[in-house]
């Protein structure tokens, strides 16, 4: 084997093992092998004794199995990056031949140039060091091979003392005995520090490169080899200058060991390096979307594991389609503002009723002023948008139908109060006999409390769990118009199952989570479930329809068939409109966040209503028209 041995780029890890010692031997002139290895192991039998000594020191067998801490990340549907979650340690593992072999060397000429040939120590690494320490009267050298600094970066602290060296010399020499060469590099190059809270080989080629490790050239694998040293010192996003003068170093190094040629090292000299940019600390690219993600998965894996376990998450959210959302809501808030609705403020949930994955996420005009998510924190009543709940549960019976007759008459109950309770319209008129249709289609309470009351309170809440809304309810007379706080996603969700006729999966954000190793941990596949009678559904999605036909929610029409409620309450301090397509469900809500009474007039139909018809408008754009099935398709359930 020539010379020219380690001048040549391996396309996986360096040679293990007897071949790559023969490799430097032959470079060094044959000598050094038999030297280093008598050496090594005189060392090394001498040490034997001082490991008695060591006896508490921690076990570096658990490395045959260590996992170090890994970054989660959060993906949309189609595979964009959108978030990384991490707690100190900002890191993304990959193996040995996902690793640049220029890297490599440079890391092993800079730092441990006889690293396949000892045997956890290198002998003259600690007589060099030892004689500068000695010199100096203290300990400023440290001659570390890699596996010694493997086990003080996860093992011992960094903390300079000679008693730390010794340990670090008896662990390195009983992690060899037991791990191969290469899996110790790679560990050692998915646990050191970079700079820039960036840990492993991966992340900070990602961050000061913007390509993966696997990519990197001789110039910039020597480069990122300096940083070990002193990663912030030599840093080239904070001295250019001095990271290419330490990169100089290494190549010097490199050309010296023979691992590349006088040529290569000029080249890699002279290259310009195009820089990335810190990545650790980056902004969310959706923080609505990822804030409501990370929290997710926090209550369902626990803190500790999402921020060090590695994750890679992919969720129900198209960037564009949010990203349109957003920028959506923005417009629209700024329009109320010019309309004199000062301090307002907007949300938006979005769920397809086919899958139930939620599609958009808005929880205010903007996150860089309010963090507050109103799409899914926010509990604010839904006023009449609460009503189709109510009579959903009447045809659930068996004993109404939307042709069936309410009587929009006074009545009075005692509740409890001095005065009870006597429920108003919002015009403070009466209409007598109408239709169920009809009473839904312009909003009349009086109705809606006396249909509540016929058919249980109880039962209207039983329904809305079934729909998947978990707020917090009493069976109040008041509840049909919507006493109790609701979120906006709630409320989409709920309209999404009416919207499939009562087929409904686990309203998600989160398609799927696995781990760095790619082995899935949840799995959020829709397994739709017939939750509410399909009559049932189609009769009230029908009455909906009639809503936005010719009711409270004309302003909702957009051309297609169209299903919604209006919602307005009485103190005028939330206004809705919910409502929804085969294809897509979505709640819209203005309110204050100091729940003080937005304006006279401000009702559901003239505020909310035209804002979810400009959505779907853009939503729907080149999305194919379908049709509700009629309620003659299903059977009626018996009273």
């Amino acid at each position: 084997m020539s010379s020219n041995t380690l001048r040549q780029k391996p396309s996986g890890t360096i040679p293990p093992g007897f071949q790559f010692l023969q490799t430097v031997a032959k470079v060094t002139g044959g000598t050094l092998l038999g030297f280093t290895m008598l050496t090594s192991s005189i060392v090394a039998g001498g040490l034997v004794g001082l490991a008695i000594s060591f006896r508490n020191l921690p076990d570096v067998r658990v490395l045959r199995s260590y996992a170090p801490s890994e970054t989660t990340h959060i993906y949309d549907i189609k595979g964009k990056l959108l978030s990384s979650i991490h707690g100190e340690v900002n890191r993304e593992v990959v193996p040995l031949d996902k690793i640049s072999p220029e890297l490599k060397r440079a890391v092993m000429a800079i730092e441990d140039s006889h690293f396949y040939l000892h045997h956890g120590i290198n002998p003259s690494g600690v007589g060099r060091a030892i004689r500068a320490n000695w010199e100096k009267g203290s300990v400023v050298e440290g001659g570390s091979t890699v596996t010694m600094q493997l086990v003080k970066n996860i093992f011992l602290s960094h903390k300079k003392a000679f008693s730390r060296k010794v340990a670090e010399a008896v662990m390195a020499i009983r992690l060899e005995q037991i791990l191969p060469k290469d899996q110790i590099l790679e560990l050692y190059l998915n646990q050191v520090y970079w700079g820039h809270n960036n840990y492993g080989v991966e992340t900070a080629a990602q961050s000061y490169f913007g390509k993966h490790a696997s990519d990197l050239n001789l110039a910039e694998g020597s480069m990122m080899a300096g940083l070990i040293q002193a990663p912030e010192d030599y840093s080239p996003f904070l001295n250019y200058k001095l990271a290419k003068q330490r990169q100089a170093q290494v190549l010097a190094r490199m050309k010296e060991l023979n691992w590349i040629t006088p040529e290569e090292e000029a080249a890699a000299r002279k290259q310009t390096l195009k820089l990335g940019k810190p990545t650790s600390f980056q902004k969310s690219v959706l923080p609505y979307v990822t804030d409501a993600v990370r929290q997710e998965l926090i209550e369902r894996f626990g803190r500790a594991t999402v921020e060090r376990g590695g994750m890679r998450v992919q969720t129900t959210i198209d960037l564009k389609f949010q990203q349109m959302a957003e920028e959506f809501i923005g417009r629209e808030h700024a329009r109320l503002q010019r309309r004199g609705l000062w301090g307002t403020e907007l949300a938006l949930a979005a769920v397809d009723p086919r899958t139930h994955f939620i599609k958009a996420i808005v929880g205010g005009s903007d996150y860089s002023k309010s963090e507050y998510n109103r799409a899914t924190q926010a509990r604010r009543q839904p006023g009449s948008a609460f009503k189709p709940f109510v009579y959903y549960t009447a045809f659930a019976s068996g004993k109404y139908t939307p042709s069936s007759t309410v009587y929009d008459t006074p009545v009075h109950y005692r509740d409890g109060s001095s005065g009870g309770y006597s429920p108003r319209n919002y015009d403070s008129t009466f209409g007598g006999a109408m239709t169920i249709r009809s009473a839904l289609q312009v909003s009349r309470n009086v109705p809606a409390v006396k249909m509540g009351r016929a058919v249980g309170l109880d039962k209207v809440i039983e329904v809305c769990r079934t729909l998947g809304i978990k707020s917090p309810m009493e069976p109040v007379i008041s509840l049909p118009l919507g006493a109790s706080g609701l979120s906006p996603l709630e409320m989409a969700s709920a309209y999404a199952t009416f919207g499939s006729m009562g087929w409904q999966s686990d309203t998600t954000l989160i398609v799927q989570v696995t781990d760095s190793s790619g082995n899935v941990l949840l799995d959020n596949t829709p397994k739709p479930k017939l939750v509410l009678d399909a009559w049932a559904a189609a009769s009230i999605t029908s009455v909906l329809q009639s809503v936005v036909t010719s009711g409270t929610g004309k302003a909702a029409q957009i051309g297609r068939p169209a299903a919604g409620k209006t919602g307005t309450t009485s103190s005028e301090k939330d206004v809705w409109f919910v409502g929804f397509v085969p294809q897509l469900s979505v709640a819209i809500w203005i309110g204050r966040d100091d729940n003080r009474r937005l304006a006279s007039g401000v009702t559901g139909g003239h505020y909310a209503a035209p804002i979810w018809h400009n959505f779907m408008v853009k939503a729907l754009d080149g999305v194919p028209v379908e049709y509700f099935p009629s309620a003659s398709q299903f059977k009626r359930p018996s009273p």
